[in-house]
């Protein structure tokens, strides 16, 4: 079986596709990945052949990018899902996915979510479709909601009938590692509505942590904003701000920056360590709490470690969701937004002093354990496929 994994141009959303990917290839299938030209390193690092398609030009997507700040929290999601991943990023994509389809003629198209280009051409093209979460169910819902015009227009690009597109992006058959008490349902029975679920393998790290720092005796605080939060200058200040507010805290601080900020550039107190970059498999283990804007990937992370996190949501639709499931659930605490920074070392106090918290996170790491592996999930892609 071929099958052509696709994606936009984003850690966060190559990374979960990145486990069922693998999972094909070690079951024997050929396995090509659709991503923009820009995104080459990142999935030739992952070990995968590159089928690229064409980038929104800078002069087209900057504009829409640079108002982004001055938008309202609704407004900016909207722009994104509806203006860049259902306009702009989907039309972009779609003459080069389609060009791979006659090309390379793949039996199966596995997409996320945000990657719309592949879902007109692979309906345009007949050829069968299934999408890997890169979230909760509830964010997947709250995208669909802002699409209906985009996925119109895109019906009409692709010279589909009415609806086509729409009734894909709700319908389509779906694989996700989120457990079900996360998504706040129980699996039923309905074809292609509900999710398959199960567990990417298992990380071990090697338990390793960076020089001595602060007082051993303290328990260990995880900060970490995702790959990307420093170099977007209206959020770059978090990255002082939190250590400022934890400086006085009787807690050990490993704080992460991700690209755009560096150690030298930060003021570290004596009870933190800040490095670039830092394999959370290793951090995890030792971390008391995690303090975290939300992202999947840390919040996932996180859960499945069975360690309590503080949410701080930054700037999209999903971390804002993730921190309210995390409240939902008692496994953390959710603060409202970067405004809310003053109330950091509460949250923390109260994450660290109450038992209840670690508890509900292991109940869904325990959970999450319990799922079938990822591999089992072959089968049923090739059944999406027609390959049974």
């Amino acid at each position: 079986m071929r099958v052509l994994v696709a994606s936009t141009a984003g850690s966060g959303h190559f990374g979960p596709l990145v486990p069922v990917a693998r999972a094909c290839v070690e079951a024997g299938h050929e396995v090509a990945v659709a991503a923009p030209a820009s995104f080459a390193d990142e999935v030739t690092r992952a070990g995968f052949a590159h089928r690229p398609f064409a980038d929104v030009p800078g002069e087209v997507i900057g504009p829409v990018m640079g108002r982004l700040p001055s938008l309202s929290l609704d407004e900016a999601n909207r722009t994104v899902v509806a203006e860049i991943f259902g306009r702009l990023d989907a039309r972009a994509a779609l003459p080069g996915v389609t060009a791979t389809l006659e090309e390379w003629r793949p039996d199966l198209v596995v997409r996320e979510p945000g990657e719309l280009g592949s879902l007109a051409a692979a309906l345009a093209r007949g050829v069968p479709h299934a999408v890997v979460a890169v979230g909760v169910a509830a964010m997947t819902a709250r995208m669909g909601a802002l699409l209906p015009e985009p996925l119109a227009e895109l019906d009409a690009v692709a010279g589909l009938a009415p609806g086509s597109c729409e009734a894909a992006f709700h319908g389509a058959a779906t694989f996700t590692s989120v457990p079900a008490v996360l998504d706040g349902v129980r699996a039923g029975t309905a074809p292609g509505r509900t999710p398959q679920r199960y567990r990417e393998p298992a990380d071990p790290g090697a338990g390793r942590l960076p020089e001595p720092w602060g007082d051993p005796e303290d328990p260990l605080i995880y900060v970490t904003f995702g790959s990307v939060a420093a170099a977007i200058p209206h959020f770059a200040g978090i990255y002082p701000a939190v250590l400022a507010a934890l400086a006085d805290q009787p807690v050990r601080v490993l704080l992460t920056t991700g690209h755009g900020a560096t150690a030298d550039s930060l003021s570290a107190p004596p009870n933190t360590c800040v490095r670039p970059w830092w394999p959370q498999a290793d951090v995890l283990p030792h971390a008391a709490a995690v303090v975290g804007h939300g992202g999947f990937g840390t919040t996932m992370a996180a859960f499945a470690a069975g360690v309590p996190q503080v949410v701080l949501p930054l700037f999209a639709m999903d971390q804002f969701i993730n921190a309210e499931h995390v409240a939902a659930l008692g496994a953390g605490l959710a603060l409202p937004g970067p405004d809310a920074l003053p109330d950091l070392p509460a949250a923390v106090r109260r994450v660290l002093g109450d038992d209840r918290y670690r508890s509900a996170a292991r109940a869904v790491a325990d959970e999450m354990a319990a799922l079938p592996p990822v591999s089992s999930m072959v089968p049923l892609l090739a059944e999406v496929a027609g390959r049974t």
